[in-house]
């Protein structure tokens, strides 16, 4: 059995916090990947901060957390005439909708046609704000206008009737009604209803858990399974245990590779196949996921054998890819992917932390 050396963990820590920490601009925003990228992956996308952030809160660099949160809520700010509109009238047309991706100079949107109908990357800002302000007493919302903003985001997903309003989820394609769109949002209402000043009604909670009690454990009516699922684990964490254990027993068996996590069957993106099926890429950051859940779970030994398989996926210039191509060593341009680096941040830390306690 491989013996872990807190240095090196600590070491590997640090290489890919500094990693992280180059893809974030001068706003406070950070790129989903490089900012010299082609793919697009320069810009930013209101999930993928939330996800990346994760690392600086879990190693205690709130300062970096509070200046990317400042970036979030002036973004809304400067586009709140159209979450007033929302909020005024259901939406008739995707692009009346929050937008998910922004200039991380400007803040202002990309135009482009595409899925960006993505209720879940409002819950999880919510959910985020409120576990700062509430559990964590990190103040976030500094004035009135912070306050007023967070209410419109509040009265924007009543509007929008997020509980079966379809939308195009975590990995922005079809629309349909997803589990984990749905369950980010409840986790976000919950959340910030503690917050002073923030008023929610307890039906749009009681309305997402009844979906959720429907749904669970598919994401959707079109799909099984699905590595978005691993969201309402962890960090949501608002599955009951058979959820729980029915959504980690799916995802193991039909969609984790060696290389990382297929997100669904016959996902098409980065697909080896030229047919499109059965050669799925291989999602890096689904391998940390598990080693945190099962953390989470106290299960140490499923911890550590996650974590190896995440050390097994970083690059020889020390990067840890978006994805693998099915069956290979062979990573897409998407190198580092912010989202990959800091969820294996969070796993490395809680993992080096629980075996540093044994070996005192």
């Amino acid at each position: 059995m491989k013996i872990y050396q807190k240095v090196d963990m600590n070491k590997i820590k640090r290489h890919h916090l500094e990693v992280l920490k180059s893809l974030q601009y001068k706003s406070g925003l950070f790129a989903a990947s490089k900012k010299s990228v082609s793919t697009g992956y320069d810009k930013a996308w209101l999930r993928d901060n939330f996800y990346e952030c994760l690392a600086f809160e879990t190693v205690g660099d709130y300062d970096t957390v509070k200046k990317t949160y400042r970036a979030i809520l002036d973004i809304f700010l400067k586009h709140e005439e159209k979450i007033d509109w929302a909020i005024k009238q259901k939406p008739d047309a995707d692009w009346k909708y929050i937008h998910p991706r922004y200039n991380p100079d400007t803040f202002e949107e990309f135009w482009e046609e595409w899925g960006f109908k993505q209720h879940d990357c409002i819950g999880a800002i919510l959910f985020k704000i409120g576990e700062l302000e509430v559990d964590r007493k990190i103040k976030i919302l500094k004035n009135e206008k912070d306050y007023r903003i967070v209410q419109k985001l509040v009265d924007y997903l009543s509007s929008i009737e997020y509980w079966h309003d379809p939308d195009s989820g975590m990995w922005e394609e079809n629309q349909e009604i997803h589990a984990s769109s749905v369950g980010a949002c409840v986790a976000g209402l919950q959340k910030v209803s503690q917050i002073r000043k923030i008023n929610v009604n307890p039906e749009l909670v009681v309305k997402g858990f009844g979906v959720l009690l429907n749904i669970l454990p598919r994401e959707s009516e079109k799909k099984f399974v699905d590595l978005a699922l691993l969201s309402l684990i962890y960090p949501y964490d608002i599955v009951n245990k058979e959820q729980r254990n029915d959504i980690l027993k799916n995802v193991e068996y039909h969609l984790e590779k060696n290389m990382g996590v297929i997100r669904y069957k016959n996902d098409h993106y980065y697909n080896k196949n030229p047919d499109g099926h059965s050669e799925e890429a291989e999602w890096t950051m689904g391998l940390s996921w598990l080693a945190i859940i099962y953390e989470k779970l106290g299960k140490q030994n499923m911890a550590k054998h996650y974590i190896e398989k995440t050390l097994n996926t970083i690059t020889d210039t020390g990067e840890i890819p978006e994805i693998y191509y099915s069956n290979t060593k062979k990573p897409n341009p998407n190198t580092p992917l912010g989202w990959a680096e800091s969820l294996f941040i969070v796993a490395l830390h809680k993992f080096q932390n629980e075996f540093s306690e044994k070996v005192k």
